[in-house]
């Protein structure tokens, strides 16, 4: 009997450690699991590698923004830096997960369901330290070579459009190529060139010689995400944006650009 008695208060712990664990998920909804790339200053790696397990070791402006996004939602969540293609293929296929910064165009638009918009991309031509060339306009590039990476929306862009544009898998080491002549100018976003150089490269003095498009970045959420969650997502980031925080964030890192 006594057996018994100590199994029975078990089966009831248990039942009520249950219990507890579905309130605790009621009490603050859904799970969601947010990725990210290695993209400084907007995406930035606290662990000094490529990728993050912890929300703690990313930073960056537009984490900044997806971070005070949350924090105006009712959802527990879970913040992951892997590579770009991993990332992008986990999240439109999983539920409940998510992809910041991501620029929303027509060949993206049905395949995820939309928050935004974060941050806005500079889409920016940048020449060495010390380089004489000067642009007027996106035509003067043409003859030139160009630095991109697999996957970035300004390269294959360019590569679209018929400019003469490189293809690594990643983007860091574009500054060091700019720097020994491999390649004349480097596409990037106008806060990402001078972060990324600086941190990939060591480098400073990086010239911007030509902005010439701007785009609006998002948060790609996978469409079997329910929709009522999707809402939520925006209005936290509405809020965000209407208390001013999303516009200090942005204050912010400009103006640590301009000193580099």
């Amino acid at each position: 009997m006594r057996c018994v008695g100590v199994g029975v208060i078990r089966l009831k712990l248990g039942s009520i450690g249950l219990l507890l664990a579905l309130f605790a998920q009621a009490a603050f909804g859904e799970r969601l699991y947010l990725y990210t790339v290695d993209y400084p200053p907007l995406m930035t790696s606290k662990t000094g590698h490529y990728y993050a397990h912890r929300r703690e070791d990313i930073g960056g402006a537009c984490t900044e923004v997806v971070k005070a996004m949350m924090a105006n939602t009712k959802y527990e969540y879970v913040m992951k830096m892997r590579d770009w293609s991993l990332a992008y293929d986990r999240v439109k296929a999983k539920k409940n997960h998510g992809l910041f910064c991501t620029v929303r165009n027509d060949a993206r638009e049905n395949d995820f369901q939309w928050v935004g918009p974060l941050l806005p991309l500079r889409w920016t031509l940048f020449a060495a330290p010390g380089s004489d060339i000067k642009l007027d306009s996106l035509e003067d590039a043409r003859n030139l070579k160009i630095a991109g990476y697999r996957g970035d929306i300004m390269t294959e862009t360019l590569l679209k459009e018929g400019f003469n544009v490189t293809r690594p898998v990643s983007d860091r080491g574009n500054a060091r190529s700019l720097e020994m002549g491999v390649v004349d100018l480097w596409v990037t976003d106008r806060l990402v060139g001078p972060a990324l150089a600086r941190s990939a490269a060591n480098l400073t003095g990086m010239r911007p010689v030509l902005e010439f498009r701007e785009t609006q970045t998002y948060l790609a959420v996978s469409k079997s995400t329910d929709a009522s969650v999707v809402a939520g997502l925006q209005a936290g980031l509405d809020k965000a944006i209407a208390d001013g925080t999303v516009k200090a964030i942005m204050a912010s890192y400009e103006k640590r650009a301009e000193q580099e």
